[in-house]
């Protein structure tokens, strides 16, 4: 397939274009024009790009890309090595960041939804139209350490478990990554507990102190599944080769 009409058809595919965004959504790194084989992954690190050369990758489709906002713009060092490998070997790197968080069924929140056994019933914030973070529930309420030990089952790694009082869980918001910020919302939403990435001093006080729980999963663990779906779904859809890289992040 072109390179150019697989960006056009990912960015459709995303909307990305109603996303305001910290990185450039799309084509990041310009390879070969023709695409046979994608590597998919979370974030284009050194190790995923090495085992896409390894894999002749033509495309490496990931979350996490390069020229976030705020990042220096000079290209040395770890980012010029990284950079290099692409260049060198020919092959392109696209990144989508928000646009994969929201998307309904291929999105990170979807994803970890459906293996969490969490219904989505709406978006955290109906004023953005992203709608990046989600709200549902659980079939059945449970425990705090219930739902804890069946998200450790499911992700593979043990969540950091902030109770908010002895309430069990059945209203549920979450968003996956570092967006532990949003648990105002989730508590505004009333919430019972609300699920994210990652966690902050101020994250143990809120929940604490407002009584909600709250359940840090790992920023790598929670966005695994959108960018494996989108690949799965190109592969399905564009007879395209397809082989998702897990490259382990305890964080």
């Amino acid at each position: 397939m072109n390179l150019y009409a697989l960006e056009t058809h990912i960015n459709t595919l995303l909307n990305v274009g109603k996303f305001r965004d910290y990185a450039p959504n799309g084509l990041q790194v310009e390879g070969r024009a023709e695409v046979k084989r994608i590597v998919t992954g979370v974030t284009a690190s050194q190790a995923l790009l090495d085992a896409a050369v390894e894999c002749n990758a033509d495309a490496v489709l990931v979350h996490h890309g390069y020229f976030w906002k705020g990042e220096s713009q000079v290209i040395r060092g770890m980012k010029k090595r990284r950079i290099a490998t692409l260049l060198q070997h020919d092959i392109s790197l696209l990144g989508y960041h928000l646009p994969l968080d929201a998307h309904p069924t291929l999105g990170n929140n979807a994803q970890l939804a459906a293996r969490l056994g969490i219904r989505t019933e709406g978006v955290m914030d109906e004023r953005e139209l992203q709608g990046v973070g989600n709200v549902g529930s659980l079939a059945e309420p449970m425990s705090l350490d219930a739902f804890g030990q069946h998200v450790a089952a499911v992700l593979g790694r043990e969540p950091s478990l902030i109770t908010g009082g002895e309430h069990p869980i059945q209203r549920i918001a979450w968003c996956t990554g570092g967006a532990q910020g949003y648990i105002q919302q989730a508590f505004e939403l009333g919430a019972d507990a609300y699920l994210s990435g990652e966690i902050s001093e101020h994250t143990v006080h809120f929940a604490r102190e407002n009584g909600i729980h709250y359940l840090a999963a790992g920023h790598h663990a929670t966005e695994r599944y959108g960018i494996q779906a989108l690949g799965e779904h190109l592969a399905a859809t564009l007879d395209l080769e397809h082989r998702f890289i897990d490259i382990n992040n305890p964080a």
